[in-house]
């Protein structure tokens, strides 16, 4: 199954072709550039340097949030719309989702940071065990204070148990000769058997991935949880997450896609704010 993917929830934008798993070429821009510029022209030259037209794409993905408003906005408004003029179906996944599948690594909990603003960050936490070709969501996404996602993870069963066979690229796991693992939809979980390797010490059992994730390692780490931070590959929400996380997904028509957006946006609360203090003046007169 070819799948056509979209991510545009934070600055970053990206598209991703996806065959059975396999990514065959994905556009990843980094550049602060409106996505409503960027991400339909990402997606007809990846097509066109793979050699494939609209009509060879079984399945629409799109990250449906949490996320920056407009962007998600962009990217769902993209998906729909080409999903409908191609008549194919159109699969909406959560951001946080799509980030645990970039990083199947077994033995760490899969801590998906977004910065939400107000003082909140986009979050849950996913699992991946041995020999499971998804993850295991924890909890549901939701909109949460660090201070909240400290206490939340201080409380984890795997706080103070560091699982030491967790290998990543560029990380201490490795000898200065060692190649760094293939990531695909099995989790990694120990070293190969190689004089290449040597074996990691204990690492912090939280993995931290995501635009946000920065900043919560920052947070975190002063409050004593330990965690640490993805690899920058692997740190950035992508259009690849969103393939693999759409491919076990119920695929739904074009027009039943919307956005998941968690909480109201800054023009809802305004709006809402304003309503309540003209019903409030209203009262006051009668």
């Amino acid at each position: 199954m070819l799948i056509l993917a979209f991510e545009s929830s934070s600055k970053p934008a990206s598209v991703a072709v996806c065959s059975d798993g396999i990514l065959l070429g994905q556009y990843f821009q980094n550049s602060g550039l409106t996505h409503s510029r960027t991400l339909l022209a990402m997606a007809a030259s990846l097509l066109k340097n793979l050699d494939l037209s609209a009509k060879d794409i079984d399945l629409v993905a799109v990250s449906r949030g949490p996320g920056s408003f407009t962007g998600v906005r962009i990217g769902v408004s993209a998906a729909k719309g080409l999903a409908w003029g191609m008549d194919k179906p159109v699969c909406g996944v959560s951001t946080l989702e799509a980030m645990a599948y970039q990083a199947p690594i077994a033995g760490m909990t899969i801590c998906p940071v977004m910065d939400a603003r107000r003082s909140q960050v986009y979050n849950a936490l996913f699992k991946w065990q041995e020999n499971d070709g998804a993850p295991t969501r924890l909890c549901d996404d939701r909109a949460i204070s660090l201070e909240d996602l400290a206490a939340g993870l201080r409380a984890h069963p795997l706080s103070s148990k560091p699982d030491p066979r967790v290998p990543l690229s560029g990380s201490s796991a490795y000898s200065r000769h060692a190649s760094a693992p293939r990531y695909n939809c099995r989790p990694h979980s120990t070293l190969p058997s190689s004089p290449n390797y040597r074996r990691a010490e204990p690492v912090a059992p939280f993995l931290l991935i995501g635009d946000g994730a920065a900043i919560g390692y920052d947070h975190l780490t002063a409050a004593g949880i330990p965690c640490r931070l993805a690899p920058g590959l692997l740190r950035w929400q992508t259009a690849y997450g969103v393939a693999l996380a759409s491919a076990g997904a119920r695929p739904i028509p074009a027009v039943e896609l919307e956005p998941s957006y968690l909480r109201p946006s800054q023009a809802e609360r305004e709006r809402a704010q304003a309503n309540g203090a003209d019903n409030a003046g209203q009262k006051k007169k009668a």
